[in-house]
């Protein structure tokens, strides 16, 4: 695996037998499950933590009375404890399977069962509104803030798939499109609203007058990072600060709250479920359910509103 997935000065830490087993652990899941970096990373973080506290022993020599104490002892929250005990136990099957192992210490692990919370979703009021004030900002900066909100809007895009967007993603027919590599390598086309390509036409004027950007071969380039283009972290922090310029709390507002929102008006405007997985690119249709939910909720907070019964006591 890449040593930029794993932060070097940490990693001295861990022994090199661990640190072995992990980093193949790693390289196969993406080489044969396509997994991102940034999944990888999160598996890292993880197993770090259990090989640093079982130094200088070697992660693969693990008893279950060992895990079981590793995981009473940290103080994660319940999301990611499960997080945790999925990434242990993909850990020691492979380990198994590779013949690394000749038993599973994660097999009698349970995990916490986590409340099932409903995604944030903006009004179309409060998307008008961030939309407004980009509108309003001039030159390149402005453009550029346009077209990231109405691509996240209008195409329900991860963060990581918008920033890391190459040229050739654009469709160059009639109709406008977008071809996205998501997770696991799935491609997946999506399609752009009209306000969406006029905004992408804007921003594109501008890009073209940057020579420095002209070779580059991303949608949104930058000189500073090292990826070539605009990072998630400067993304989140331009979106915090347009919140706080459309009064909008910037604590209530994150790029995947405009996925989330995408998905949930789509459904409210009369969408069928298996489009809309298309378009989010989720693998199973389960994970795209969450959003009826959502419409369930909020004609539930309707009723016991607004009913004439709804205030009436039995």
């Amino acid at each position: 695996m890449k040593n930029h997935a794993r932060p070097k000065a940490i990693s001295k830490a861990i022994p090199a037998a661990s640190l072995r087993s992990i980093e193949h652990f790693l390289e196969a899941l993406v080489a044969e499950r396509g997994v991102s970096m940034n999944t990888c990373a999160a598996y890292f973080s993880d197993l770090r933590a259990l090989a640093v506290w079982l130094a200088p022993q070697d992660i693969l020599g693990v008893k279950a009375d060992d895990l079981h104490t590793f995981l009473a002892m940290r103080e994660d929250s319940p999301r990611s404890h499960s997080r945790m005990r999925s990434t242990l136990r993909g850990f020691y099957s492979f380990a198994l399977a590779e013949r690394l192992r000749s038993d599973n210490p994660t097999e009698r692990l349970a995990s916490p069962k986590i409340p099932r919370s409903l995604p944030k979703v903006l009004s179309l009021e409060q998307v008008t509104a961030l939309l407004d004030c980009a509108y309003q900002m001039e030159g390149a900066p402005g453009a550029r803030m346009v077209v990231f909100l109405e691509i996240l809007y209008s195409t329900g895009l991860r963060i990581s798939e918008l920033v890391s967007l190459p040229m050739s993603a654009i469709s160059q027919g009639k109709d406008p499109w977008l071809t996205i590599t998501g997770k696991g390598g799935r491609t997946r086309m999506v399609p752009l609203a009209p306000s969406c390509t006029q905004a992408l036409k804007t921003y594109l004027a501008y890009r073209s007058t940057e020579t420095q950007d002209i070779e580059n071969p991303f949608l949104f380039p930058s000189r500073a990072a090292r990826q070539g283009h605009l990072t998630r972290q400067h993304f989140a922090q331009m979106l915090k600060n347009l919140c706080l310029r459309a009064a909008i709390d910037p604590q209530q507002v994150s790029p995947h709250t405009l996925r989330h929102t995408f998905a949930t008006h789509l459904l409210e405007g009369g969408a069928d479920l298996r489009s809309v997985q298309m378009m989010l690119g989720h693998a199973d249709i389960a994970t795209t359910q969450i959003y009826t939910h959502v419409q369930q909720a909020d004609m539930m907070s309707l009723v016991q509103t607004h009913h004439p019964l709804a205030h009436k006591q039995k």
